[in-house]
């Protein structure tokens, strides 16, 4: 498959080298004529802020927009969430507007406050998922239409689903576990 990931800031090469490692084409995405013939699209970690501003600059954020109400399955990570979210309050981020999230940026505090921490998420099986938090985001509200996959201990939202577009508050490309990917990989066949 063809799995653009959009590579104008943050873990964008981790994404690629995943798919890569999972036998899919990963492709970097920074021109608007790159997101075309893709079957599916990352949006990675990074800042928010900085991805927001630069996806508008090369002109993929309507775009995007577009692919996304057309079917295209996004998955977005920690930052990519934000940017999927419908709702950031406090922030000057400007979200694309496509899961019906609330996401709060920065949640844990700064860059020295990141933690790891195994999670408990029934679709990938029983083994607990590593889950790398740095600077992360939490999801605060999700609607009827968002399948809420994990929460820390706390009960905080870390991952969720709408139909084609996941999120994750963590950076599952910066393990060794290929299963959230796998996961999205399925999605995108139709499997899940």
């Amino acid at each position: 498959m063809r799995i653009g990931v959009v590579a104008v800031q943050g873990a964008f090469a981790e994404h690629i080298n995943m798919l890569h490692a999972l036998d899919n084409e990963g492709l970097p995405v920074r021109l608007l004529q790159e997101l075309t013939n893709l079957d599916a699209l990352i949006i990675p970690g990074g800042e928010s802020t900085s991805i927001s501003q630069l996806m508008e600059v090369y002109q993929l954020t309507n775009r995007i927009v577009e692919m996304a109400n057309q079917g295209l399955p996004i998955f977005g990570t920690c930052a990519g969430m934000i940017l999927l979210a419908n709702n950031i309050p406090d922030s000057s981020v400007k979200p694309l507007g496509l899961m019906q999230i609330t996401v709060r940026r920065n949640a844990f505090g700064r860059q020295v406050d990141s933690f790891e921490s195994d999670l408990s998420i029934p679709i990938l099986g029983e083994k607990p998922f590593p889950g790398v938090f740095i600077r992360a985001p939490i999801v605060e509200y999700v609607n009827s239409k968002v399948e809420v996959l994990t929460t820390l201990s706390d009960g905080t939202i870390a991952a969720a689903r709408q139909n084609q577009l996941l999120v994750t508050a963590f950076h599952p490309e910066l393990t060794d576990d290929t299963r959230f990917h796998n996961f999205f990989l399925d999605i995108i066949k139709g499997k899940k």
